[in-house]
């Protein structure tokens, strides 16, 4: 198949690639290399350096592409509430752009890589996919509920084919934003140099953390679906973010201080995926457990951080 991914030379996005590589496919890559980094598109695919923003350059690219895997978005939390003008025109307007140039240009088949921050405060847990989308804390969050509720209207008024794949908590190698908020590649990188990790409630939080491997798979498998599909992607196994900590000591041999930052606005106890749709559905699965992930993760920013 002809993929079109957006936002590929990110930290998912290579990975998708690589593996849709490998599988066979034909992928092209647009990504305006503002938050991304064009070493880490595979040299295989073709590379177009390009925004979403630009319809116009949407609609000479998108002819011939099967589906499109649409990644490219502004992530940042903290930065979304500094910013929501430019999370809301990136995100939501450049969503929208995308999905008209595909409807001008005969494309009806889009893998939406959204996340589980849109069920808020979730209350029950694991969450399932019909569970409420809850009350939003920040413009982040808000952007990726009405990014998918764009993708659903277009399945609505022009028959695309849609699935939403609502990431939980992804980490591995090649992760390199700038600026880093996600948990584990900053407690390895403080680990690394010997710096205190910052640590929110005590590291008491839980979430579902999922490796890369595992997550880029859940976008090659549903490249041949049909109609409407929401599927969570995560491992249905809570941990403690002390203990990932403590899991890292452990893996490295050696310990350092931890700074208590007290309480977060925002954050949730408890953030747990039932992935038991996307198994039985697409017959996915995860296959690198935690220790074994982690191990993956501080070889990567060891050789990282040593060549820098």
């Amino acid at each position: 198949m002809k993929v079109l991914v957006t936002g590929g030379a990110g930290f998912i996005g290579s990975h998708v690639i690589k593996l849709l590589l490998d599988s066979d496919h034909q992928v092209t890559v647009i990504d305006n290399l503002s938050h991304g980094y064009k070493d880490l598109i595979d040299s295989r695919a073709n590379f177009i350096q390009a925004d979403i923003l630009d319809q116009s350059k949407l609609e000479e690219i998108l002819p011939g592409t099967d589906v499109v895997i649409h990644m490219a978005s502004f992530i940042e939390v903290g930065q979304s509430v500094k910013n929501p003008v430019e999370f809301t025109q990136n995100n939501i307007l450049g969503t929208v752009k995308l999905l008209d140039a595909m409807r001008k240009t005969g494309v009806k088949k889009i893998i939406f890589s959204s996340s589980a921050c849109v069920y808020g405060k979730a209350n029950n847990s694991p969450i399932i996919e019909d569970a409420p989308l809850g009350e939003q804390e920040n413009p982040y969050g808000l952007t990726k509920v009405t990014m998918e509720q764009f993708c659903m209207l277009y399945h609505r008024l022009f028959g695309f084919d849609v699935t939403i794949l609502r990431y939980f908590n992804p980490y591995g190698p090649l992760e390199l934003h700038n600026p880093e908020t996600h948990a584990i590649p900053n407690f390895i990188k403080a680990i690394l140099e010997k710096k205190p990790i910052p640590l929110f409630w005590k590291g008491e939080q839980i979430r579902d953390f999922i490796y890369i491997e595992d997550l880029a798979k859940a976008h090659v498998l549903p490249l041949n679906q049909t109609g409407l599909h929401i599927y969570n992607v995560g491992t249905q196994t809570g941990a403690k973010v002390i203990d990932v900590v403590r899991k890292i000591f452990e893996i490295v041999g050696y310990e350092v201080d931890i700074e208590d930052k007290g309480e977060r606005q925002g954050d949730v106890p408890s953030l747990i995926a039932s992935s038991e749709k996307i198994k039985k559905e697409l017959g996915w699965n995860t296959t690198v457990n935690l220790e074994e992930g982690l191990k993956k993760t501080i070889d990567f920013f060891r050789s990282h951080l040593s060549s820098i």
